[in-house]
C-alpha cells in the first residue's frame, strides 16, 4: 500500500488494546444543566446491563469538580469496577489536586480511612460486592465543613454504604459528568451500563436534572476504541463497548427521550 493510500485509510481501531497513555480507552457524557452551580451535592444511578466477561479493568464513574471562590481546586470520581483484584465487585472515591498541589503531595486528594476493604492496598478502590442488573445510587455531598463524601445506595434494597470522605477545602460541587473508563481490547466482548436520574441540588435545595448531555469520545490518535457509543434509551443513557463496527459520527449532544434502545452500529 503506498504512503498516498493509506493517508485514505480511515481512522478506526476495532481490534486489540487501546494504546493510550494509561492503556485504556474513555469515554464522557457531560451534564448540561440550567444552573452553573456550584452545587451542594450531585447523584446519579448507574446499573451494569451487560457486564464484562474478561479479567481487565472496567471504571465506570460519576466526576465532580471541588470548587471555592470561583477556583477549582480539585476533582474526584466515585463508582463501580469490574476488576481482576475484587472478583465481587470494587467501588471507588479518589480524587486530585487541580493545579499545585501541596507540597510534598502526590498529586492525590487526602481522605478518611474507608471501613471497607482496600483492594490491592489502594485507599480509593474498595471491595464491595455489587451485581448486574441492579440499581445503584451514588451520591456526593459534605456532612462537614471540609469533607466531601460519596455513598453507593443499593436502590431496589434501599441500603445505603458509605465509601470514604475525601477532605478538600471546598464550599461546592461544579462541571458533574460520568464515564466509562475501560482498559479491555476494543473487541472484548460488547459491555453495555446504564447512567439515569443525574442530579445535582444547589444550595438552596432546589434540584437540577440534567436531561442532555454532551459527548465526548477518546479519539484515535489518543488511543481510543472506535467501537464504542451512547445512546438514550428512554430515560437512561446507555453506554456501550465492543461493537462489531465503528460507530458512525458522534453527535454533539445527547438527549434522554425514546427510542429503540439499541447502538447505531
Amino acid at each position: 500500500m503506498s504512503w498516498f493510500s493509506r493517508l485514505g485509510q480511515p481512522r478506526v481501531r476495532l481490534h486489540g488494546p487501546p494504546p493510550s497513555g494509561n492503556g485504556a480507552s474513555s469515554f464522557h457524557l457531560w451534564w448540561i444543566l440550567a444552573a452553573a452551580g456550584p452545587f451542594s451535592e450531585v447523584s446519579a444511578v448507574f446499573e451494569v446491563a451487560r457486564p464484562p466477561v474478561v479479567a481487565r479493568l472496567y471504571f465506570w464513574a460519576l466526576q465532580v469538580s471541588f470548587v471555592e471562590a470561583g477556583r477549582e481546586l480539585g476533582a474526584g470520581h466515585t463508582g463501580l469496577q469490574w476488576h481482576p483484584s475484587a472478583p465481587a465487585g470494587a467501588v471507588n472515591w479518589g480524587g486530585y489536586y487541580s493545579g499545585g498541589a501541596p507540597p510534598g503531595s502526590d498529586g492525590t486528594l487526602p481522605g478518611s480511612v474507608s471501613a471497607l476493604p482496600p483492594v490491592d492496598g489502594n485507599p480509593h478502590t474498595r471491595h464491595f460486592a455489587w451485581s448486574p442488573g441492579r440499581k445503584y445510587r451514588f451520591r456526593v455531598w459534605s456532612p462537614t465543613a471540609g469533607a466531601w463524601r460519596s455513598e453507593v445506595t443499593d436502590v431496589d434494597r434501599a441500603e445505603t454504604t458509605i465509601i470514604r470522605d475525601l477532605l478538600v477545602g471546598a464550599h461546592g460541587l461544579a462541571s458533574p459528568l460520568v464515564w466509562s473508563e475501560v482498559f479491555a481490547a476494543c473487541d472484548d466482548p460488547r459491555t453495555e451500563v446504564r447512567w439515569s436520574q443525574l442530579e445535582a441540588t444547589d444550595p438552596t435545595g432546589q434540584v437540577h436534572t440534567a436531561r442532555s448531555v454532551r459527548l465526548t469520545y477518546q479519539s484515535f490518535a489518543d488511543g481510543g476504541c472506535s467501537n464504542t457509543e451512547t445512546y438514550a434509551d428512554g430515560e437512561a443513557l446507555v453506554q456501550v463497548t465492543g461493537l462489531p463496527a465503528a460507530r458512525p459520527a458522534a453527535p454533539d449532544v445527547l438527549s434522554l427521550g425514546p427510542t429503540g434502545g439499541q447502538p447505531s452500529v
